[in-house]
């Protein structure tokens, strides 16, 4: 007669693991010890930004609804009126004006050069070194210097761009007495500044693309702008997601080259941006309370342009 095997709890099927008796075990959330290390590494950090970003920020917050001289012990609350201040001067509009035509103009131009140099300097080109670091070594030499060896660069009398024109008989316009072209004189200059770090990021960022996608594109027949368009773009989308960032936060707060080159002007607002407004109306005109309006208004364009980009970058990715 043969025996009845009946199978035993936790017994394993024929050909397979046991089954898991009981609960599934807990993963551990890490011991104290743990939480307290991280607690002390992360603790300096921010207190450094509880003290020197968030509380300032804060401050400059209620220093926009008072009226105050940076020089009184007292700051006089005036509610609204320097923000209805802002928006009804004549001068605001112009200041807007510069602001945006000299950051669009700075991050479009100075990431468009700074990938072609990067896709030209990427190849295998005879002293690409010495090359690649004289493009890149503008962006470490102080803005201040920059700005005034520009200054002989564009002078109408003796610069040297007149002399170039004096040598082809054309004529130069006065960059120092025409808004328009002060603005251009001082956008030229910050793209020739900072050129190198858009240069060299695209170039590390070119350098760990894939090669097996323009090889199969190549493979495949592509033309040239066609890998470029549809195989290196797509990859360099995330370099260039950061460089639009952190090169519009760069360009909105630029103060030395415009403070040594033109202090604001010509006649009147030609090359004054929200930070120089800043500077003028806290430091120049004492009018700390006002200059505080104008940055906590720059602080909320900012925030506002960077959570669009955002936005748009991760709608791209989504597709």
């Amino acid at each position: 007669m043969s025996e009845t095997v009946r199978p035993t709890l936790g017994a394993a099927p024929s050909g397979g693991p046991p089954p898991p008796v009981g609960p599934a075990p807990r993963r551990s959330s890490g011991t104290w010890w743990e939480w307290t290390l991280a607690a002390l590494l992360l603790l300096p950090n921010l207190t450094l930004l509880v003290v020197f970003t968030y509380r300032p920020l804060v401050d400059n917050v209620r220093l926009s609804f008072t009226d105050w001289n940076i020089s009184s012990p007292v700051a006089n609350g005036v509610g609204l009126a320097n923000y209805a201040e802002w928006l009804t001067r004549e001068d605001t509009r112009t200041v807007l004006r510069n602001t945006a035509v000299f950051t669009v103009a700075t991050v479009g131009i100075s990431m468009a050069l700074g990938l072609g140099l990067a896709i030209l300097l990427d190849q295998r080109l005879k002293g690409r070194n010495l090359v690649r670091s004289a493009v890149f070594a503008p962006f470490v030499i102080s803005g201040a210097a920059i700005g005034v060896a520009f200054q002989f660069v564009f002078d109408p009398s003796f610069g040297l761009i007149r002399d170039l024109a004096a040598r082809v008989g054309a004529q130069v316009p006065d960059f120092y007495q025409e808004s328009g072209w002060a603005l251009f004189m001082v956008t030229v200059t910050y793209i020739w500044k900072n050129l190198g770090y858009s240069f060299v990021i695209y170039l590390a960022a070119l350098q760990g693309r894939r090669a097996d996608l323009d090889e199969a594109a190549e493979i495949d027949g592509a033309s040239a702008w066609t890998r470029f368009r549809k195989v290196l773009l797509p990859q360099l989308r995330p370099t260039t997601f950061f460089l639009s960032i952190t090169v519009l936060l760069s360009s909105v707060q630029v103060f030395d080259i415009i403070n040594v080159m033109t202090r604001g002007g010509p006649v009147g607002n030609g090359t004054t941006t929200l930070v120089y407004q800043v500077y003028q109306e806290t430091f120049v005109n004492q009018r700390a309370g006002y200059g505080a309006t104008v940055a906590t208004v720059m602080f909320l364009i900012l925030l506002t342009v960077t959570v669009v980009q955002v936005r748009f970058m991760d709608r791209g990715q989504s597709r």
